[in-house]
């Protein structure tokens, strides 16, 4: 019977092929390096509680052993060497985790004075957000006070970085997720040191003194200069022009307002707003061979000099000035991490773009970073790099050599390969916008094929120019003519994304699904030989997962203030419209919805009046109390009840009740309904009990050092 149905296929023979496969790959063996560091660092921070101090360093060692025991199975050590990776990027993350902490505020505060440093400064229309540090608020003690503190000022405020203010405002602990499994800003501010958020009531105080610079060295002189560059190209170029200008030089896209950011999206052209790749190897190049060229025009220099060398020196130390310009973000460093490693292979005479290249960037922002492996930013940079230069090396190179002598033909091939690296890369970062962003620009391709060259070669070079001039003053000469390929830009963005069916919703991608999708990308990438087809399962299993994703029956947020409901048609209603439209905003996008309509709208579906809202559905009957009056009718009939107000008595007839308490303790509550009877998820539940977490106080967590960690692990008795 066996043989009849898999007739001469046995496992043996399965596996001897899978392993010849696997060592004829053998050069390809250190690109999954960042793999599985990666892989240590997710599963860091997928736990549901923090780990031991030691849990990290004695696996690290253990497989570290394992690495020098001698074996004849090169896939036994080579998974030796793997399971030491991850162990070392659990414990990166693990250690990078408890070097950040720092108190956070533990409930709400003011409104009462608020004074502090200057840090940072993000010029939004509706007023500046700053960043403060050397905090004082009157009310907490030196030790409860947050180290950072970010606060939405008055719009006629423009403070200077580095001067000291003081404000009357009303600071809130770091957000939690406005659903399970929604984006953690928690998470996020405890990385970031940001102890509290909040707003300023009336226009801040300067207090009396000079900008110090005192405790904050060369990060806070950094921070000064960005903001003065920032509002000299605001000057030189205003407008909404300039303020895309400003993005494109220091990376600070506060300016640019939300009509321009949408239209930018929905044309799939957000990706020349981040600094990344595409504008750091522009500067590179623009300063190599503007320099080069320069050079070779003396004849002397030419033929005595390896001018080409020393244009990659200068090109190198460009893309430097520029990443620090542009704040430093993760896109950023990873552009300049790989340009200045092509410049590196430069000035030693090797080949440039390879996927090790690609390796050692990520490795070495996952070491540095860790947390950045969870960002969109991260995901989507390095998503597109690699399918890029894995197209490289398929076969760009030929493509590039095919003797085309004609202008026509090479602006045909130009052309080409700009739709081609368009296509691939939103193939490659489409993934991760879906679950990220839950939407997919239909037309990125078309608008790419416009905005990207007049990109490349009008706004870039103006803008190194700009920069070239700036000491001088005369950056309006270079400002000025940037602004008109940015005006056709936007020109594009705006035509596109007016084009019906220019945006699709998706409704959320399970995580799951993403580490499949992720991980097939990277089989069908790393690897050159025929089996790296087997990606494209992964691929396809990843984004059909979306159909598993089940829209939430009921949502509740965090405070009460906004629910929704599920009607016949699968689509959610809003209690409200006009408050907590930030968390609406992740519901729906989760949802896969664009928009959705208010339970007022509604009343087919769910019935209101002043003291509560109620509806049947699924043959259950839910009670949405928000008046404690409605309480002891609902309690009687209703099969759910949810309340934004504490119930101190028994619901006789409720299965499941959720009150203000319940959402004070779990956060925001979602449920669904199926077959077998309820299902409920809380915000609590999906982050568990982790060093971010409000679950104690945050000054008693304790700030642990590198000696301290080697003590308590390899020095205890």
């Amino acid at each position: 019977m066996r043989q009849a149905l898999f007739g001469s296929w046995n496992l043996r023979d399965s596996g001897i092929a899978l392993a010849a496969f696997f060592l004829a790959e053998r050069e390809r063996w250190a690109l999954w390096a960042p793999v599985f560091v990666g892989t240590g660092i997710a599963i860091y921070f997928a736990l549901p509680w923090e780990p031991a101090v030691w849990a990290g360093p004695v696996l690290l060692v253990g497989a570290l052993f394992a690495c020098l025991v001698r074996s004849r199975s090169v896939l036994a050590t080579l998974l030796a060497f793997g399971v030491a990776l991850s162990a070392l990027g659990f414990t990166v993350a693990h250690l990078r985790a408890q070097f950040v902490a720092a108190p956070v505020l533990e409930r709400p505060y003011g409104p009462a004075p608020v004074s502090g440093r200057v840090r940072h400064v993000e010029l939004f229309p509706k007023g500046p957000r700053v960043l403060l540090d050397q905090v004082t608020l009157g009310r907490l003690s030196p030790e409860r006070t947050p180290e950072l503190v970010r606060i939405r000022l008055h719009a006629d405020d423009r403070p200077a970085v580095g001067s000291r203010i003081s404000v009357y405002a009303k600071l809130m602990p770091p957000g939690e997720p406005s659903a399970p499994g929604t984006y953690d800003f928690q998470r996020h501010a405890w990385f970031a040191k940001i102890g509290a958020v909040g707003f300023a009531f009336g226009q801040g105080k300067r207090i009396a003194g000079e900008p110090s610079n005192e405790g904050g060295s060369i990060a806070l002189w950094i921070a000064a200069v960005r903001q003065q560059v920032t509002t000299r190209i605001r000057a030189a170029a205003p407008g909404e022009a300039g303020a895309i200008a400003a993005a494109l030089v220091t990376g600070d896209r506060s300016g640019i307002s939300r009509d321009t950011m949408a239209a930018m999206r929905d044309s799939g052209l957000a990706h020349l707003l981040a600094i990344s790749g595409l504008h750091m190897g522009l500067v590179a190049a623009i300063l190599f061979f503007g320099l080069r060229t320069l050079l070779a025009c003396s004849e002397r220099l030419a033929l005595r000099y390896p001018i080409k060398k020393g244009a990659a020196a200068v090109a190198l130390l460009g893309g430097f000035a520029y990443l620090v310009l542009a704040g430093a973000t993760i896109p950023t460093q990873r552009a300049f991490l790989m340009t200045g490693f092509v410049l590196v292979a430069v000035l030693l005479d090797r080949i440039a773009i390879s996927l090790r290249l690609v390796a050692w960037a990520a490795t070495v922002i996952l070491l540095i970073s860790p947390e950045s492996l969870l960002s969109a930013s991260f995901q989507m940079s390095f998503a597109a790099v690699v399918a890029l230069v894995a197209l490289y090396e398929d076969g760009w190179r030929a493509w590039k050599k095919t003797g085309v002598e004609s202008w026509l033909g090479k602006l045909s091939l130009y052309m080409g390969g700009v739709a081609t690296t368009t296509i691939v890369a939103g193939a490659a970062t489409g993934i991760f916008a879906m679950y990220h962003f839950g939407r997919i620009a239909h037309f990125g391709v078309a608008a790419n094929l416009l905005a990207v060259p007049i990109t490349a070669f009008w706004i870039m070079p103006w803008a190194v120019i700009a920069m070239i001039l700036m000491p001088f003053g005369l950056e309006a000469l270079a400002f000025v003519p940037m602004t008109w390929g940015i005006d056709a830009v936007v020109g594009v963005a705006g035509v596109v994304a007016g084009w019906p069916g220019a945006v699709g919703h998706t409704p959320a991608m399970p995580v799951e699904g993403l580490a499949v999708a992720a991980f097939g990308g990277l089989w069908l990438c790393l690897w050159r030989r025929k089996w790296r087809y087997a990606g494209l399962v992964g691929i396809v299993a990843g984004v059909a997962s979306i159909s598993l994703y089940a829209v939430p029956d009921i949502l509740v947020s965090g405070d009460g203030r906004l629910m929704a409901v599920l009607d016949q048609d699968g689509a959610l209603l809003l209690s409200t419209k006009r408050r907590e439209r930030r968390t609406a905003s992740a519901w729906l996008r989760r949802a896969g919805q664009h928009d959705a309509n208010a339970w007022r709208s509604s009343a087919a579906v769910i019935r209101c009046d002043g003291l509560a809202c109620s509806y049947e559905t699924k043959g259950r009957m839910v009670a949405l109390v928000n008046d404690a009056r409605a309480l002891l009718e609902d309690c009687r009939r209703a099969n759910i009840v949810i309340s934004a107000i504490p119930v101190r008595s028994r619901c006789p007839s409720a299965r499941l009740v959720v009150d203000r308490f319940d959402l004070w303790r779990k956060g925001a509550h979602a449920i669904w309904f199926d077959r077998e009877g309820l299902k409920v998820a809380t915000v609590a539940g999906t982050q568990g009990e982790r060093l971010w977490t409000r679950k104690r106080p945050p000054w008693k967590r304790k700030r642990i050092n590198s000696g301290a960690v080697v003590q308590s692990v390899f020095l205890a008795p």
